[in-house]
């Protein structure tokens, strides 16, 4: 965030990226039936900006693979994320931000489902009842200034 504005959480703990997936021969096989796992959905997800700060939710350890959970079967993708402080404002954003590059990533079969970990935020049901709304999300997706700071949340960073 810029402007001169405060950091909320000036001096975040960063934690150790998990190396890359290893491909396999079945990866590559376009006739094989290839079914979406947790791993799959935390790299969709690792790399997602913060939006206050220049590291990824993986380096925040805001996303982990252990809290992804995917029932492919069943077409339902659960992702929990940690906000780093109680009390985080981009709370919402951070949620949206995960919500929306799963919805452009998989294919509209999955209901996807995008909640904070239970008992790591101040306003954990507020924020979980926008992420859980439909029309909420798709209000805040037509502000565009709202979903510019997402698009950038999505971009890759050039390093």
């Amino acid at each position: 965030m810029s402007g001169g504005t405060q950091l909320e959480n000036a001096n975040p703990v960063i934690f150790e990226r998990s190396g890359e997936r290893l491909q396999t021969a079945a990866d590559e096989d376009e006739d094989v039936h290839d079914p979406i796992d947790d791993r799959e959905i935390f790299d969709l997800i690792r790399s997602i900006n913060d939006p206050e700060h220049p590291l990824s939710l993986e380096e925040l350890n805001v996303v982990e693979q252990v809290r992804v959970k995917v029932n492919d079967a069943e077409s339902n993708v659960g992702v929990e994320f940690t906000p780093t402080i109680p009390h985080c404002s981009m709370a919402t954003l951070i949620g949206l931000s995960i919500k929306v590059k799963l919805l452009r990533s998989l294919p509209d079969r999955f209901k996807i489902d995008v909640h904070i970990t239970p008992g790591t935020h101040a306003s954990e049901d507020a924020v979980n009842k926008q992420l859980a709304d439909k029309e909420r999300v798709a209000a805040a997706l037509e502000n565009s200034s709202l979903l510019e700071v997402v698009n950038q949340c999505l971009s890759t960073r050039s390093v």
